[in-house]
């Protein structure tokens, strides 16, 4: 059977402000239509902030710092920070648009909770079992453009895993994860539109990926790669002036040390010659040991001087 995806955005939503009733608002919004059980419904996160009193007084650059957990690379006006809910966006999700003149919008403090909290409220006023996400629009690294993504959700398989599957041709699935959680709201953000007022959706056709009620299951959270598994924990302007400055709480998000062989062939690829130790370490000439310093830095690894040479250990972050 054809596969079958709906998306509803109603219009005539009224402004939200602090202590409204989402569900309450959400489900006027909908009627005449009904939730039912396996539905997704989608809320942007500026609704949830709204409702929830997280619009501030003052500039966006004011909150900016008190939002940032670690900048990650600055072009022009622009600063790409992770934030303090892990996420790595442009201004921290900060947001200066559709609210007064000297105000911004927050994120939400607990994006997952403000999910469960809705999931819950719609199953006490409708009955339905429906899974929740709540979302921001983020940019990529690698393309132009943003779409929007899930930053928290409820009730909700956010990550699909077809490891171990085998496709049409035989074929075995290692790393094949969806983030089905992002792809509806991206889905969702075509219908809505970005200048349409439309903040609520029900997505109908995945009932499968809607959990059990009781179950809220991981939450958008899980989707966030943890600090130094990120390959983009810096941008690479700033990856370089980190590791030259080789500052010890900058090594997270470099990740994990390198096995001796990889460090060797990068010190290779630098011009330094170095070879594997007898005790998993790494030994080289100490002529050239600032080059030396911030390759090991960079590689999760520092160099102590050993007479001529310079042997290199790892270092946990």
């Amino acid at each position: 059977m054809a596969g079958s995806l709906s998306v509803l955005a109603p219009d005539g939503v009224p402004e939200i402000t602090a202590g409204d009733d989402l569900a309450a608002v959400l489900l006027d919004a909908l009627a005449p239509e009904q939730v039912a059980d396996g539905d997704v419904l989608v809320v942007t996160s500026k609704v949830v902030s709204k409702a929830e009193g997280r619009v501030v007084t003052g500039e966006r650059e004011e909150w900016l710092e008190r939002e940032t957990v670690r900048l990650v690379a600055v072009r022009g006006a622009t600063r790409i920070v992770r934030n303090r809910l892990g996420l790595t966006m442009a201004a921290a999700g900060i947001d200066a648009s559709n609210v007064a003149s000297g105000s911004v919008v927050l994120l939400p403090e607990d994006p997952d909770a403000s999910a469960r909290a809705l999931r819950r409220a719609v199953a006490q006023r409708s009955g339905a079992n429906v899974g929740v996400v709540v979302t921001d629009t983020a940019g990529r690294a690698w393309r132009e453009g943003q779409t929007d993504i899930a930053i928290g959700a409820a009730g909700l398989t956010v990550l699909e895993s077809f490891a171990g599957r085998v496709d049409a041709h035989g074929n075995e699935l290692a790393v094949t994860a969806p983030a089905v959680a992002d792809e509806i709201a991206a889905a969702v953000e075509l219908a809505q539109g970005k200048l349409g007022s439309r903040p609520f959706a029900v997505v109908r056709g995945r009932a499968d990926l809607v959990l059990p009620a009781g179950d809220d299951g991981p939450g958008a959270a899980t989707l966030i790669r943890p600090e130094g598994a990120d390959l983009f924990g810096y941008g690479a302007r700033e990856a370089v002036l980190r590791a030259v400055g080789g500052q010890p709480g900058d090594r997270a998000p470099f990740g994990a040390p390198v096995g001796a062989e990889e460090l060797v062939a990068a010190l290779s690829r630098a011009g330094i010659a170095a070879r594997p130790g007898p005790a998993g370490d790494v030994i080289c000439a100490a002529e050239r040991r600032a080059a030396v310093d911030i390759v090991a830095f960079a590689h999760g690894w520092a160099a102590t001087e050993s007479g001529t040479d310079l042997r290199l250990q790892p270092v946990s972050p």
